[in-house]
């Protein structure tokens, strides 16, 4: 299967195809390979237009939704990032190439381990990961320019925000186990903050001290 060629569909398609225009952004969904992230089984199915398990009852989310997340975020590649929920790599790599430091955290072992290992076969080596709650958020690391949570979480967490540099952005999913909302969370110049509301969503849920609970 030529990779090249339906990595560039999924592009024209689901990506600029849904509106999106940010040309780092594009250029990065051009150049990561998504099947690099998933189970080799799988491979065939990594540009198709859906979130995919990678175990562990947890997904490598939708291509469209990677995209946008990370546009949202407005990076220019001066960024010190910081991404909730490590999961397969594939949006830690995202953020690899239009950022100039990473910063993420997986509380799955097992995970986080594979994930460090397809970052290192491409190379990325401007990512950080470690294991643990990421809703404690990388208080040692902060403040961060962006701060990009993969998984629906009941609200906003107070203390992620406080994590923001002055003009960051936080992009989270907002609402109940089933349905959220994607929320752009930013601290102005000023330091007040300003929320925005996009689209509808449905991601995993934030597991861990300020999120939701296990058994949940």
């Amino acid at each position: 299967m030529n990779f090249d060629i339906t990595r560039r569909r999924m592009v024209e398609t689901q990506i600029i195809g849904r509106g999106i225009t940010d040309r780092r952004v594009i250029d990065a969904m051009l150049k990561v390979p998504r099947n690099i992230f998933v189970e080799e089984a799988m491979a065939a199915q990594a540009y198709s237009d859906s979130s995919l398990p990678i175990g562990e009852k947890q997904t490598i989310s939708q291509p469209y939704m990677v995209a946008l997340m990370s546009e949202m975020l407005q990076l220019t590649g001066r960024e010190k990032v910081l991404e909730l929920g490590t999961g397969s790599g594939y949006q830690t790599a995202i953020l690899a190439e239009l950022s100039n430091r990473v910063y993420t955290v997986e509380r799955i072992r097992s995970l986080a381990l594979r994930a460090r290992k397809a970052l290192d076969r491409l190379h990325y080596l401007n990512v950080n990961l470690k294991i643990g709650d990421g809703t404690d958020g990388w208080a040692a690391e902060a403040p961060f320019d962006a701060i990009i949570v993969t998984a629906g979480a009941p609200d906003v967490p107070a203390h992620l925000v406080d994590q923001l540099a002055l003009g960051g952005r936080l992009v989270i999913p907002v609402g109940n186990q089933l349905d959220q909302t994607l929320v752009r969370v930013t601290k102005e110049k000023d330091g007040t903050i300003t929320c925005q509301e996009s689209v509808p969503c449905r991601f995993v849920k934030l597991i861990g001290k300020y999120g939701w609970s296990g058994e949940e």
